[in-house]
């Protein structure tokens, strides 16, 4: 599976487009004309878009939550609330829709930004600001996130 990579600051225009930058639309090529997913980041006020396969792949998971539980139904229906799908036009922009503009408040300077098979959709000043943590913050956040994982290597050992 392809992985988005790097970090671009980009501007969106009044009616939504976003001009991608060329080493972004080299990457989305690999996903053979699919469109893209456009949705509601679940921990943050920015915008997550998803190659088709990928997402595809989330949605196996979701359709098979019991739909007769209430709390499952009421994930699901804020999960996909305002999913749109995305194509790139042929002068390298990105389409986002009004209610997914003002949901994740892009006005003019935003920052696209990898997050492994996916890439995110920021307003500037927010992304700024959620990436602004301390060293020790971010160093104490690796240890709890990453440090109990096993290495590929030492599993290939045993």
């Amino acid at each position: 599976m392809k992985n988005f990579i790097g970090t671009y600051e980009c501007k969106i225009d009044d009616k939504g487009r976003i001009k991608l930058p060329a080493s972004l639309t080299k990457q989305m090529e690999h996903f053979a004309d699919e469109p893209f997913v456009v949705k509601r980041s679940v921990f943050q006020k920015c915008l997550e878009v998803y190659p088709m396969k990928p997402w595809e792949k989330l949605m196996t998971k979701i359709n098979g939550l019991n739909r007769f539980v209430k709390k499952n139904a009421d994930f699901i229906r804020m999960f996909t609330a305002g999913v749109k799908t995305v194509e790139m036009d042929n002068v390298g922009r990105l389409q986002i829709s009004k209610d997914l503009t003002q949901y994740a408040n892009l006005t003019k300077e935003i920052v696209i930004t990898s997050a492994g098979e996916l890439f995110e959709i920021w307003d500037k000043e927010a992304y700024e600001q959620v990436i602004s943590v301390s060293e020790l913050d971010f160093a104490n956040l690796a240890e709890d996130v990453m440090g109990n994982l096993e290495s590929e290597d030492s599993k290939n050992q045993e």
